[in-house]
């Protein structure tokens, strides 16, 4: 906003001239004629006065800093900070302006001390996650070559776990990439009917074996035989993976998993449920982070990235929803999630 002195010198001195001819007009003896001269002059002495003054000893400067302060909107805050009030204040309006102005770039000061805190604790995560499986390899390697390699069973044993660790390594690398694909939009979701039914007989195959290990029993608890969403398939069936695996890591020995569905007219909500060890409260609002780990212990005991319902987390979003949680420690954990609804035309 410019404020325009010759506009406000005319009102103040109007104010000026009506006041002085008033008390005038009080005298009996001064004419009409008089009175009329005496109004229009002080009018126009009150006008240049003010006029002189607001120019030269206030509106120019004002305007000085409005046009500052327009020109830094524009260049770091396009269409951001709006003049709070129509107050003719110049003083108040300007002090609005730069208040409005610091207060957003304090905004973004903050935005970038949070961003630059998470680019260190992401730094640190991925060199700690990536240091532990390249030194045990490492390790099988090197005592290998210094005379192991020699002894068939202890090279066998060695190369086996020198192997498990570089693909440990792999699936940290390649999760990596899909969760900064997804973030950056390099993945684009291809929706088309799914059958999420379907989609999680396919998953559960996969962790039969490992299921029969801990003698965990894997059902499908369905009201329908089609369960159809539109979703990317690909990526569902990976949210699928990420869910029922952490399910049956941290499921009890002689338990189960179940995986529900449950279908109405707009959506079909998927809930996996084990009966572990099950998640502390103070843990549910962070579970979904980047390497985030409830018993960092324990869970690497128990093997994965750390990056899984991260990347639940990110596909989810991508479909305009959310993963949830509900969990007891002791008891075990339900994670959900919801899907629109397929329906044929």
């Amino acid at each position: 906003m410019v404020y325009n002195s010759r506009v406000l010198a005319f009102i103040l001195a109007t104010c000026i001239a009506l006041t002085t001819t008033a008390f005038l007009s009080l005298f009996e003896s001064i004419e009409p004629r008089a009175l009329l001269v005496s109004g229009l002059l002080s009018l126009s002495v009150s006008y240049l006065l003010t006029f002189i003054v607001l120019e030269f000893l206030i509106f120019r400067e004002i305007n000085k800093i409005y046009k500052l302060v327009g020109k830094l909107k524009k260049k770091e805050l396009a269409g951001l900070g709006k003049q709070k009030s129509g107050t003719l204040n110049p003083l108040k309006n300007i002090n609005e302006e730069i208040f409005s102005f610091a207060e957003l770039k304090q905004k973004e000061i903050d935005e970038l001390k949070k961003l630059e805190v998470f680019r260190r604790e992401f730094i640190a995560d991925v060199s700690h996650e990536l240091k532990t499986p390249i030194f045990a390899a490492q390790g099988f390697v090197h005592t290998l070559l210094d005379g192991a390699v020699n002894d068939k069973n202890v090279r066998t044993k060695f190369l086996k776990k020198a192997a498990k660790s570089l693909d440990g390594l792999d699936a940290l690398v390649q999760d990596l990439l899909t969760l900064s694909q997804i973030e950056t939009g390099q993945i684009k979701m291809r929706f088309e009917p799914v059958d999420l039914i379907k989609i999680t007989e396919d998953v559960i195959e996969q962790f039969e074996d490992k299921a029969q290990e801990r003698v965990i029993a894997l059902q499908i608890d369905k009201q329908n035989q089609k369960a159809l969403v539109f979703a990317d398939k690909q990526r569902i069936s990976q949210v699928l993976t990420n869910l029922i695996s952490n399910a049956v890591k941290h499921s009890h020995e002689g338990s189960e998993v179940i995986i529900q569905f449950t279908v109405t007219k707009k959506f079909v909500q998927v809930a996996v449920k084990d009966f572990g060890e099950g998640i502390a409260a103070e843990h549910l609002q962070r579970i979904f982070e980047r390497f985030y780990r409830v018993d960092k212990s324990r869970s690497r005991e128990h093997g994965g990235t750390g990056l899984g319902l991260a990347i639940v987390k990110h596909i989810l979003e991508n479909h305009n929803t959310k993963p949830e949680v509900e969990s007891n420690p002791g008891k075990g954990s339900v994670f959900s999630f919801k899907l629109s609804r397929y329906t044929a035309n």
